[in-house]
């Protein structure tokens, strides 16, 4: 068994969440899946990164588990405003993002666990019990690459997880609509990420962000 599975708050606290995710299926899964262990309660949910901050500065969780692609501010950027409001909460990020340098940045923001959506329930049980515990939790798979790779790498142009998301979607021939289905996000949402890749790339055709995103390795050849 994971060993972060096996081992409760010490004390045998109730280990307090708070869910941040946009998605209301997924916090559903997440919260079923916390709330199966005897030692897990959920506490409180929010869809925008904004309202993560309000509900983990009222409710004080031992642990707040925060999607990084979410309405509002920069989820990566609200960091450190959720533990300035709450400075015993441990941050557990949980996303679709496999890239080393999101997880640099999110670790340098202050959160203390990172662990990708794909990851099996028990991942994120035992990401949850290492965080409450004091401890840091990468997912291994992502971890074993952060080490294997230069420490100064990182998301070109300053661009954030959702714009990286809405390029690599641009690279692989999806039109502003598709991409809004894709991400179920507004139409105008999808333009106005794509109006701020193309401010911070200074690239506007569709051709030339094809090729930076190829070439900055956002996305498949």
């Amino acid at each position: 068994m994971d060993e972060g599975a096996a081992a409760a708050k010490p004390g045998g606290e109730t280990i307090t969440v708070v869910l941040a995710d946009d998605h209301e299926i997924v916090r559903e899964g997440i919260r079923l899946v916390l709330e199966a262990e005897d030692d897990i309660q959920v506490v409180a949910e929010t869809a925008d990164s904004e309202e993560a901050a309000r509900r983990t500065g009222g409710h004080k969780p031992s642990v707040l588990v925060l999607d990084l692609n979410m309405p509002g501010p920069d989820s990566l950027e609200m960091i450190p405003t959720i533990l300035e409001a709450s400075p015993g909460t441990a941050i557990v990020v949980l996303t679709m993002q496999k890239e080393p340098a999101f997880a640099r940045r999110a670790l340098q923001s202050g959160a203390k666990g990172f662990v990708i959506k794909h990851s099996a329930a028990a991942e994120l049980v035992g990401a949850v019990r290492a965080v409450a515990r004091g401890e840091t939790y990468i997912n291994p798979e992502l971890g074993a690459r952060i080490a294997a790779e230069p420490a100064d790498e990182g998301p070109p142009d300053e661009l954030t997880p959702r714009e990286v998301e809405v390029l690599g979607l641009l690279a692989l021939g999806y039109m502003n609509p598709e991409i809004a289905d894709q991400l179920v996000l507004s139409v105008r949402t999808v333009e106005t990420h794509r109006a701020n890749i193309q401010r911070k790339t200074s690239l506007s055709g569709r051709a030339e962000l094809i090729a930076y995103a190829l070439e900055h390795g956002l996305v498949e050849r």
